[in-house]
Formats: C-alpha cells, sequence, structure tokens
C-alpha cells in the first residue's frame, strides 16, 4: 500500500494557509497572527527597539513584507544570522485605479498584468476580488468579496477556427477584460460600494484614499491525484516557500547561538526594485537593529554579514513529462523527491560551492539528498530574491526551491510529500547554524 498524504498535517496547513492568503496583504496578515499567537512581538520600524537574546519579535514593511526572528544567545557579530527568504507576491491580474467600464451590453473590470502570467490560465476562471483599501485617516482595510466577482471568457472555437493548431494569442490590453456583469440601464457595478461594505466597521466609499486590488483563482487548494500525492492551488509560488520559513522559525529551537530571520518580501515578481521589495534596504535595517539589541562593537555589522547565511527559497522548475526536453538531462527535479538546489554561473541564482555545501549538510541531517536544477544553455534563466540580496548586502546565498509544474499559471501544481521535508530542513538549517568562513 503507498502512503496517502491526505493526513500530513503541514500539507494541510499549507492549504489552509493559501487559502488565507488572496494576495500578499493577507500573507503578511496571516503570518502576522501565527507569530502573534507563537508569542512573537509586533515592532514598529518608528520606534526604539529593545530586545534581549532569545527574545522573539516581527516588523512589517508596507503590508506585503515582512520580517521576523529568534535572538540568539550571542552577538551576531559572533554566531552570525541564518536567514530565509522568500517572497509573498504571486503573478496575477490586478484592478486599474478607474476599474469599472462598459462595453457591448457588459460590466467589465480595467485590469493590469502583474509580473510574468500565463494570461492563457487565467481565462474561464471563477475569479474573486482581494486586496487593501486605504482610508481618509491613512488606516488600511484588508477587503475580499465573497463569491466569484468576475470572469474572463476565452472566445469560442466557432469564431477562431485555427486556435488549437496556430496557437492561442492573447493581447494583455484587449483580451482579458474580466466580464463582471450585465449592463444595467441605470447604475453600474457600484465596486467601491461592495469593497466599503466588505470592509466593516462603517467604512464608506468617500473615506477610500486609496487601494491596491487584485483577482485571484477562488478555487480552493486541494489534494488531488491517486493517492493525494499532488497539491492543486493558485499561488503555490511562492506561498509554499513562505510557509516553510514561517513554520521552520516557529519551530526552531530557542537555545542557539545565532539569530534566525525569516523575510518574506512583496514586488519579487516585478524585479523587487521597491521600498519594500529585496532591491530596499528592509532586511539591511532590520538586521543593524537586532544587531544594536547587543553590546555595541565598532565593526559589528560586518563581521555579522561575513558569517551569516541567505537561503533564498522559491519554487523549482520539475520536468515535465510532455515535455522533457525542456530541462538538461542531467537536471530534472522530480515531484515528491525533496528540495531543489538551483544553481546559475551567470549569478541569475546566488548558489556557489560552499553555500550549496551548507544547504545539503542540513538536508543530511534530516536524512536527504537534495536534487539539483540547471537551465539549459539555450533557455534562458529566471532569477530570484537571491542575487539581489547577495549583492546589495554581501550576503552569501544559497538558491533553493520546492519542485513544481505549472509555474505562474493561475493554477499550479505540486507534491504533498515536498511540504514538510522542505520545513525539517530550514528547521535544522535554523538549528545548527555555525558562520560561514567569508574567505571560502
Amino acid at each position: 500500500m503507498l502512503p496517502d498524504h491526505a493526513a500530513d498535517p503541514e500539507t494541510r496547513d499549507l492549504l489552509a494557509f493559501i487559502e488565507a492568503a488572496p494576495t500578499p496583504y493577507h500573507a503578511v496578515s496571516e503570518v502576522k497572527d501565527r507569530l502573534t499567537r507563537a508569542g512573537f512581538r509586533s515592532l514598529s520600524e518608528r520606534e526604539t527597539w529593545s530586545l534581549g537574546p532569545g527574545e522573539r519579535g516581527f516588523v512589517v514593511r508596507g503590508g506585503g513584507s515582512i520580517a521576523a526572528f529568534r535572538l540568539g544567545k550571542k552577538s551576531p557579530a559572533e554566531a552570525g544570522f541564518a536567514i530565509v527568504g522568500a517572497h509573498t507576491d504571486s503573478p496575477n491580474l490586478r484592478l486599474k485605479p478607474k476599474a469599472e467600464l462598459t462595453a457591448h451590453g457588459y460590466e467589465q473590470l480595467s485590469v493590469e498584468v502583474y509580473g510574468g502570467v500565463l494570461l492563457s490560465t487565467w481565462l474561464d476562471r471563477d475569479l474573486g476580488l482581494a486586496g487593501r483599501l486605504v482610508l481618509e485617516d491613512g488606516s488600511t482595510r484588508l477587503v475580499r468579496l465573497p463569491g466569484a466577482v468576475c470572469r474572463v471568457p476565452s472566445l469560442a472555437i466557432h469564431l477562431n477556427r485555427d486556435v488549437n493548431s496556430a496557437g492561442l494569442t492573447l493581447n494583455s490590453q484587449n483580451h482579458l477584460l474580466p466580464l463582471a456583469a450585465l449592463e444595467l440601464d441605470a447604475g453600474g457595478l457600484e465596486l467601491y460600494e461592495r469593497l466599503a461594505a466588505a470592509a466593516g466597521d462603517g467604512v464608506t466609499v468617500k473615506a477610500i484614499r486609496g487601494s491596491d486590488l487584485c483577482l485571484f483563482d477562488t478555487q480552493a487548494p486541494a489534494l488531488g491525484g491517486a493517492r493525494n500525492e499532488l497539491i492543486f492551488s493558485a499561488r503555490l509560488d511562492n506561498l509554499v516557500s513562505c510557509h516553510a520559513a514561517l513554520s521552520a522559525l516557529l519551530g526552531a529551537q530557542d537555545d542557539a547561538d545565532a539569530t534566525r530571520v525569516a523575510v518574506l518580501y512583496d514586488h519579487e515578481e516585478v524585479g523587487s526594485e521597491s521600498a519594500i521589495g529585496a532591491g530596499s534596504q528592509f532586511l539591511e535595517s532590520v538586521l543593524s537593529r537586532l544587531l544594536a539589541c547587543y553590546p555595541a562593537q565598532s565593526d559589528g555589522f560586518a563581521r555579522a554579514l561575513a558569517g551569516s547565511l541567505l537561503v533564498s527559497a522559491d519554487m523549482a522548475h520539475a520536468v515535465h513529462p510532455n515535455y522533457p526536453d525542456k530541462h538538461d538531462k542531467q537536471h530534472r527535479p522530480l515531484l515528491g523527491k525533496g528540495p531543489v538546489l538551483k544553481v546559475n554561473v551567470s549569478q541569475r541564482y546566488a548558489t556557489d560551492g560552499p553555500t550549496a555545501a551548507r544547504f545539503r549538510a542540513a538536508c543530511a541531517r534530516v536524512g536527504i539528498e537534495p536534487q539539483h536544477f540547471v537551465s539549459r544553455n539555450d533557455i534562458g534563466c529566471g532569477s530570484t530574491i537571491g542575487p539581489i540580496a547577495a549583492a546589495g548586502l554581501g550576503l552569501r546565498t544559497v538558491d533553493v526551491g520546492g519542485p513544481m509544474l505549472s509555474m505562474h499559471s493561475c493554477r499550479e501544481m505540486a507534491a504533498s510529500a515536498d511540504v514538510p521535508v522542505m520545513i525539517r530542513v530550514m528547521t535544522a538549517l535554523f538549528d545548527d547554524f555555525a558562520p560561514l568562513d567569508p574567505a571560502a
């Protein structure tokens, strides 16, 4: 009898985490709630931090990025930082400021493409609407409208006879406008009236001064396959890695020398160049302030970074059974076979020999051997937060990820068995961290 993964509590918890996080803002809210329940202290970048060894806390920037930590027994200048980084955003369709429009008897929504969206997968999906509202007093409200708000209908094959042979070509300006209602003689969608009602607390349309609103697939995450060995869900890239980083930090031991950090960024899918993305000074600011909680040393921050390691956790390309030639023959990760080490000599991934060895050692401590991914020489390589943080802070970095299929689709696929394994590896790395040799 082969194993049935339906009862795996960590995989079930991942599905609940994804369902609670239709947007980066909801993802950060869910992370905050879990940290708070575990006794982590909420901090503000505007306040002075007064912390001691062993204390736990988190700080949010811009609603979509969060850094959480467990301070070590020793100063990071001596013991270093062990960091796992991931990103909270996923490619999707987002509402433009003036979103309501009418055409040919229909009420539609004007959207903008966020990130490298696999456009065809957004057709004929029941789409919801969620995000945040900014009110006139500067406060924010997370919103999520109930039910399926809209849909992007595909064009019938009778009107596009060559689509199966010539391929589907979509113009992102003209062909991705969701249909939300039939046009009425008077009135429109009253979209912001519905959003104000969803915000609660008596919020009015007049009080709304700004918004960041995303469309998302309303179909809940699910286990599938003959033995529940597969995960079918939106936003696996990269909420799987966010969940693993958070779970490892929550499960890490208290009595450790090194300071452990999980940093989850927004805006990775659009290049990270923002005030809250991996290209910002967010992580540097957090790390320097954590170091300042220990006795001052004039060269402490440089020493701390020199001994630290960043695990850049983003999903990895499993070999597709229908397109095996898209992978290098020697580097074809499989679903269900554990974490993937990602290498690119042009530094699209930041892994090098010593950092790969450190991750493999963490894998060995939980009894597994990682898989490997290297792009074919004739296919361009994607990138992650890893090279950005490595260059910006001089952090030694290893790029890793869980194997998956349908990356950047509206609905993606991964393996149930890979979820608890990655959590165990990250926890082992947190628990047994020793400073790196910067000369190696």
